[in-house]
């Protein structure tokens, strides 16, 4: 599914409940995140038909490195030879996008929240046993969104990973979370403003900490790396995120 302009030059593609997002200004296109390798073919004609090619994509940045945000990152890097960016907490898990911490038995989920079941059978379809690592990547940092379509802050919310980042877009009233809060839980199927199970999540009580940075930006419109877009601001999202605590 691709909706243009989900806000103020800002597109979103979904492919088996992963979203990807970009993010247009006069100096080009950047890719938010690269999805599962299920989303290539129709991630590449979006980016041709939103009339970028080789060199005009500015940078591919990576909210996190965990394997459903890397899937087309290397075709990314080779069709469309974009630099990709990544946070240094995440460095090795984008080269090893299976190797990642998390609290709790990723397998018992679906046992004990069958609503999972269509999401996670979905990003199976999609490749998500099938994803390679990126090792040739730059660091992104604080001063990292001066240079970036689109001019984002980015502010480090760690817990999901250790390198987990959000990008705010204050003249675009947006705020890009990634997965440091999200409109659908894959692992529990349950909708709504959340941070991830401890299935994939490292540190779940480092995560709901980070919440506060985003709040901090009040922003009205959070997009999400899984879920539909949230249009109550940040404050309220990180509110009912905060009640529904870990899982």
């Amino acid at each position: 599914m691709f909706t243009r302009n989900v806000a103020d030059g800002i597109h979103r593609i979904e492919h088996a409940y992963v979203n990807t997002y970009l993010v247009e200004d006069d100096d080009g296109l950047a890719i938010i995140d690269a999805g599962l390798p299920g989303m290539w073919p129709q991630l590449s004609r979006v980016v041709r038909e939103l009339g970028y090619g080789p060199g005009s994509v500015k940078a591919l940045v990576l909210t996190h490195a965990h394997f459903d945000h890397v899937g087309t990152a290397a075709r990314i890097r080779r069709e469309f030879r974009a630099p990709i960016l990544v946070h240094d907490g995440d460095r090795y898990i984008a080269a090893h996008p299976y190797r990642y911490g998390h609290e709790n038995n990723r397998f018992l989920y679906p046992v004990r929240y069958p609503k999972s079941i269509p999401y996670l059978g979905a990003m199976t379809l999609a490749g998500a046993l099938n994803v390679r690592g990126v090792a040739d990547v730059h660091s992104l940092g604080g001063d990292s969104g001066a240079v970036l379509p689109g001019r984002p802050q980015v502010i480090l919310t760690p817990g999901h990973t250790a390198g987990h980042v959000a990008l705010h877009y204050p003249e675009r009233d947006v705020l890009i979370c990634g997965d440091s809060l999200v409109t659908l839980n894959p692992y529990t199927g349950s909708k709504g403003p959340q941070i991830v199970s401890g299935a994939a999540t490292a540190n779940s009580a480092e995560a709901l900490a980070s919440l506060g940075r985003l709040a901090a930006t009040n922003a009205p419109l959070l997009l999400t790396g899984h879920g539909e877009p949230w249009t109550g601001g940040a404050g309220a999202a990180v509110e009912q995120a905060l009640d529904r605590g870990a899982s």
